[in-house]
């Protein structure tokens, strides 16, 4: 169970908005797709679900994605941003409907109603409910035929915290024997669920990393403002040093080699050089510093 991802782009007449995209994911990953507004997030995922189609080649368990495979799409769900619902319909009536096309029996329909946590709300219609209750329909439509692949575009808008932790909890079960897509704008969330991310800017992926290596990176930032001149070599005979950079005036930012907090050195450099810090903040290169650094203008 794989998708590949080769060399994918996709025109909006003159504007493109993916430029020759690639990568690949197996089972068993959660992979978080991030980027600003307007970087391709939305494009991408629905190029993978077949809603759209693109340049270069994609590759769904073994498959070629065509215009004509149809086939393939049984290996997926797909839950896109802006949720489509009748909700003229009840609950139930509906994931029934939805389960219908599949082919799905009744009993599986009730047992993704229990995995969302629907059951309560099944005999309501669904324009009665929630925003964070109609996301869980939308999610419940798209586990239904348990496809190999879930695409999620950003499946936890209006959830209350509540919420937010059982879906959570609901796509890390999920993403132990599927690929699970799933885009959000909340850091967070990624960090929580995810275990793989891409991070896309102007069409392309800027970054592809592993949650727990990041997590695990050595690498540790400061930036602190003095009250006075200091000279960069000074700066960089502190211990473990990697990179001095001068962000203005008695600014700067310290890059050191190591996991160990570094912010009791620079007050002793301080002390020692009859120096007042204004200002110190401590940046670990997170997700949240590799975002930032990779997307900002």
């Amino acid at each position: 169970m794989s998708i590949q991802v080769e060399n994918v782009s996709k025109f909006y007449g003159a504007h493109q908005a993916l430029k020759s995209i690639s990568f690949q994911v197996e089972k068993g990953t959660i992979l978080g797709v991030l980027g600003p507004n307007g970087a391709g997030k939305s494009t991408l995922l629905k190029i993978l679900s077949g809603y759209l189609s693109g340049e270069g080649k994609v590759v769904i368990c073994g498959e070629q994605r065509t215009e004509e495979n149809i086939e393939i799409k049984k290996n997926i769900g797909y839950l896109p941003e802006h949720n489509p619902l009748y909700k003229e319909m009840f609950v139930r009536e509906y994931l029934y409907f939805v389960g219908n096309i599949h082919k799905i029996a009744k009993q599986d329909v009730e047992k993704a109603l229990i995995k969302v946590g629907l059951l309560p709300e099944s005999n309501k219609k669904i324009k009665e409910l929630s925003k964070g209750y109609q996301q869980r329909v939308g999610l419940a439509a798209a586990i239904l035929h348990d496809p190999e692949i879930l695409i999620l575009d950003e499946p936890t808008t209006g959830l209350d915290p509540n919420q937010l932790v059982e879906i959570r909890s609901l796509i890390a079960e999920l993403g132990k024997d599927k690929i699970v897509l799933f885009s959000s704008h909340i850091l967070q969330e990624v960090e929580a669920v995810c275990n793989r991310v891409l991070i896309v800017k102007e069409g392309q992926i800027v970054a592809d990393e592993n949650l727990e290596t990041l997590n695990e990176n050595q690498t540790q930032v400061i930036e602190v403002s003095f009250e006075g001149s200091v000279e960069k070599k000074s700066l960089e005979a502190l211990e473990n040093t990697m990179l001095v950079k001068n962000l203005g005036g008695t600014s700067w930012e310290l890059t050191f080699d190591t996991a160990v907090d570094m912010r009791s050195k620079v007050f002793d450099f301080a002390n020692e050089n009859g120096l007042k810090i204004v200002q110190l903040l401590a940046k670990n290169k997170n997700l949240e510093a590799l975002f930032t650094e990779l997307t900002k203008s």
